[in-house]
């Protein structure tokens, strides 16, 4: 993932066509408090489009505005916009006693929003190919506590949902973030987002599942 622009294209479109599964299926299946997070694959399938058109900007096939455009636009979403999306959204599909916790940590997320928007705002946004990887550079004050936070409130949210399905998702993209760490420490929102976008796939199946415990369709009690 994040090998090329032709890579980010495919995959961002991929993800992108399942993001929009998802929502139709959470529509369908007449959860509107699903929506929000039945979203999330399609805002990072987006991403992921617009990193192939960084990409395009990083190899020199681009007019320098365009290619600044793209590279602001690919910070906004990966550091001002996931941060606060992911808890909300799962507070949103969740019920209960946890929705106090996700209502902190959407707080949380906020909190970290805001000073990686400053960051955006007030520094041209810079991105490095480093091998088959893109490196970005914002500017971004006390970074490794920022970053903490970050994948906090994005995977805390997800295992903090007590959803079976949302938990595993949270396994598999905190999984991805130490892989990122490690591997590609340069590049490591670049590749994480990437896996994120991937992982977010097991929304598809998410979005339209019944609550267990849910009232069972008059179809089914039928039969």
């Amino acid at each position: 993932m994040c090998w090329s622009a032709q890579a980010d294209a495919v995959a961002g479109g991929l993800v992108a066509v399942a993001g929009v599964a998802c929502l139709v299926r959470a529509h369908r299946a007449g959860r509107p408090e699903r929506l929000p997070l039945a979203a999330l694959p399609l805002v990072l399938g987006v991403h992921q489009l617009i990193e192939a058109v960084v990409w395009l900007g990083a190899d020199g096939g681009l007019p320098d505005g365009l290619a600044g455009a793209a590279r602001t636009a690919w910070a906004v979403v990966a550091l001002v916009l996931l941060p606060v999306l992911v808890p909300a959204a799962v507070w949103c599909a969740t019920s209960g006693p946890r929705r106090r916790t996700l209502a902190a940590i959407t707080l949380l997320g906020a909190a970290v929003a805001v000073p990686l928007a400053v960051a955006v705002g007030s520094h041209p946004v810079a991105a490095t190919v480093h091998g088959h990887t893109l490196g970005y550079a914002v500017g971004v004050p006390y970074p490794a506590f920022l970053l903490a936070g970050y994948v906090l409130v994005t995977v805390g949210s997800l295992l903090a949902s007590g959803d079976r399905l949302l938990r595993l998702l949270g396994l598999l993209i905190g999984a991805g973030a130490i892989a990122s760490a490690l591997l590609w420490r340069l590049a490591f929102v670049s590749t994480w987002c990437a896996l994120a976008a991937l992982t977010s796939l097991l929304l598809l199946r998410w979005a339209g599942r019944r609550q267990a415990g849910g009232p069972v369709p008059e179809a089914g009690r039928a039969r």
